[in-house]
Parts: structure tokens; C-alpha cells; sequence
């Protein structure tokens, strides 16, 4: 693996394959696979992770936005894209470029319908989503009435799936909510098929769901954190490989004499004689202030090194006191030690806010293509 020149996020492609293979043999054969590569695919590079997920087998991709979309397109993705999130403004587009679009309201779905009208399609492949405990997007189970009502005798869409999303699968103890999800889910999804004349798939199983809910995958799953590398528990994490590797290296080592302070605002003030190694990244790569003043720890030659002072918008500061090293040698913000989810925990939060807040400024690097 080759040393790190500059600021980079390394993309381990054989990890991404290592993780699909090992999600998939949670689930039967015949079990449609969704890989969700919304937000930059979780911070790494959404094409790149498409084209490897085609490769592999996946049947679905799902994106939160449109244009998230248009540019999978753009780069030759031809398996079928869910639109999680999609906003009326952008729905023709969305047609244009073959993506299918979550409708979870009944504004949605009417103004989805009108635009594929005057599209003049037919049988347009769309997901309805139904909330069943998240409370953030979805129909209720009191608008099957009417979604019937508005497909009846029209034939611009056809219903392709029809999912809902689980609001604490990770969590055992909500296995209780979690199964009152699931109830709910069939009873809607029983419902609905009986008066469509038709049979959509169903999904609802999210990674946790994959790993503690297998008897609950319908005919797909869908999984976004556990692609790369983590799932929600340190058992599965163990079982699993991280993706993304952030590298950095050593700009310029300073003696530091005690009494004397580092950094803005004069955060950290030295009690001894120490060492320091300024890196060249910063809260404007992703790795903000609350990382800083020793509440986070990198990595060098194997060693842990504290991040003091306050991280700067393009640099932080490290101690390496008691490391050898030198100008110019790698650094591990995060990877395999510490991972993402450690990293992330310094500052009370979880790997998807540090993996997607990784800044598009930072060169992306693809092993094993």
C-alpha cells in the first residue's frame, strides 16, 4: 500500500467486495440487493462504488437526490436508481434519465402523476414509502384509501416496491417498537397489494435490519453503512472491513518550550517540553473543531498521537513527544486504528457524520480496482 504524499481518502475496493459478499450471505439467494450510495457514497466516491456494486451483482442503487442520480447516469450506471428524496421541481429530469422516484405523500404522488403525464408515460416504475414509526417521510396506513383512489383507471405509473424504513434496528432493545414496525408493514403492504390487482416488492430491512431481523427481508434489502465497513455493533464491525482509509502527512515538526501556547486562541498551553507536527487538513476536510484540544487521537508510525489547540480550517496540530518520526512521513486520521466509528465516538457522534463530512477537496485514491 503506498505512503501518503499529501492529503488523501484511500477507497479499498476489495473491502467494498469483502462487505457486499458478506451482507449478501445474511439473505437468501433469491433476495433483491439495494447497495445506498447517497451523499458521495458515504463520503468515498459515488460512481466509482456504483460501477464496483454493477460489477458485483447488486439489483438496486438508491440516492437521496436527484442529481445524485444524473451523474451515476452520466457515468455510464445503468442498474435501476430509488430516488429517496426527490423534490417536484426536478421530476422531469428524473424521467429523462430512466431514475424512480420515492413517492411518500399524497402532494407527491399527485404531482408525480401530472408530470408523467404530460411525459406521456406509462407504467413509470415508482416506490411507495409508508411510515411506520420513523416519523421523517412516508404515507400513513390511512392513505392506502386514497392511493388507490389516484391509481385507479390511470396507468402513467406502476408501483415497482413498496418499503418503509426501521427507525432503531441496531438497538435490541427496541426489539419490541421494531417488531411493531414490521407488523404494520405487513398489514400495509398486505393490504395495498390485494387492491392493486398487483404484486410490488417489498423492503424494509436496513444493515442492523440485515444482521437482527433476516426473517423480515421480503424480496429486497437495502444497505448503505454496512457497505463500508461498519454495522452498528462491534461484533459485525469486527466481521467487517472499512472502506475508507483517511492519510495525511507531516508538514513541519516544532519544539515546543513550556509555557508557550499552540494554535488559535492560545487553546493549549504546554506544561513541558514537548514536540509537535503541524498535518495539512483541517475543519474545511471534514475534521472539525470538536476534534480538537486532545479530544482525538491520530495515528503515527503505529503510535497515538493527541490532536491539541484547536483544529485550523486547512491544519491541525499533533503531539508526537515521545514518536519517531519525521517531516514528510504519513499520518493515520482514521482507518483501521483508529476506525471511522472510534474517531467519530471523540466527539460523541457516529462514522456516517465523519465518513460523509470528508471534503471533496480531499483526492480520492482507489486500491484494487
Amino acid at each position: 500500500m503506498p505512503k501518503a504524499l499529501e492529503t488523501v481518502l484511500e477507497i479499498n475496493l476489495n473491502h467494498l467486495e469483502h462487505n457486499y459478499h458478506y451482507l449478501r450471505s445474511k439473505i437468501l439467494a433469491q433476495t433483491k440487493f439495494l447497495g445506498v450510495v447517497k451523499a458521495f457514497a458515504y463520503g468515498s466516491d459515488s460512481v466509482k462504488i456504483a460501477q464496483k456494486l454493477e460489477k458485483l451483482g447488486a439489483d438496486y442503487l438508491a440516492v437521496a437526490y436527484i442529481n445524485e442520480g444524473v451523474q451515476l447516469r452520466d457515468a455510464g450506471v445503468r442498474l435501476p436508481i430509488l430516488v429517496l428524496h426527490p423534490q417536484p421541481i426536478n421530476f422531469s429530469t428524473l424521467i429523462d434519465r430512466c431514475l424512480e422516484p420515492n413517492l411518500y405523500s399524497p402532494k407527491i404522488l399527485k404531482q408525480f402523476l401530472e408530470v408523467a403525464k404530460e411525459k406521456k408515460q406509462k407504467d413509470y416504475p415508482v416506490h411507495l414509502k409508508f411510515n411506520t414509526g420513523l416519523n421523517r417521510l412516508g404515507f400513513s396506513e390511512n392513505d392506502v384509501d386514497y392511493i388507490i383512489d389516484e391509481l385507479k383507471e390511470r396507468n402513467e405509473i406502476k408501483v415497482t416496491s413498496v418499503f418503509s424504513h426501521l427507525a432503531a434496528s441496531e438497538d435490541l432493545e427496541e426489539k419490541e417498537f421494531t417488531q411493531k414496525q414490521l407488523e404494520v408493514f405487513e398489514k400495509i403492504t398486505s393490504n395495498l397489494n390485494d387492491r392493486l390487482g398487483y404484486t410490488p416488492f417489498r423492503h424494509i430491512l436496513n444493515t442492523s435490519g440485515i444482521i437482527n431481523y433476516s426473517h423480515a427481508e421480503y424480496e429486497m434489502v437495502r444497505s448503505g453503512i454496512g457497505l463500508y465497513g461498519f454495522g452498528n455493533d462491534a461484533k459485525i464491525d469486527a466481521e467487517l472491513k472499512p472502506v475508507a482509509t483517511l492519510k495525511t502527512i507531516i508538514s513541519q515538526i516544532h519544539k515546543i518550550e513550556p509555557g508557550e501556547t499552540v494554535g488559535y486562541n492560545r487553546a493549549f498551553t504546554s506544561k513541558g517540553a514537548i514536540i509537535t507536527a503541524t498535518l495539512p487538513i483541517g475543519h474545511a476536510d471534514g475534521i472539525g473543531r470538536q476534534y480538537g484540544n486532545g479530544k482525538a487521537f491520530v495515528t503515527v508510525d503505529g503510535q497515538k498521537a493527541a490532536i491539541i489547540g484547536n483544529v485550523c480550517m486547512d491544519m491541525i496540530m499533533i503531539d508526537i513527544t515521545n514518536i519517531k518520526c519525521k517531516e514528510g512521513d504519513e499520518v493515520i486520521v482514521f482507518g483501521e486504528n483508529p476506525t471511522a466509528e472510534e474517531f467519530a465516538s471523540f466527539s460523541k457522534t457516529i462514522s456516517y457524520e465523519l465518513l460523509t463530512g470528508i471534503s471533496q477537496r480531499v483526492k480520492r485514491h482507489f486500491l484494487h480496482k
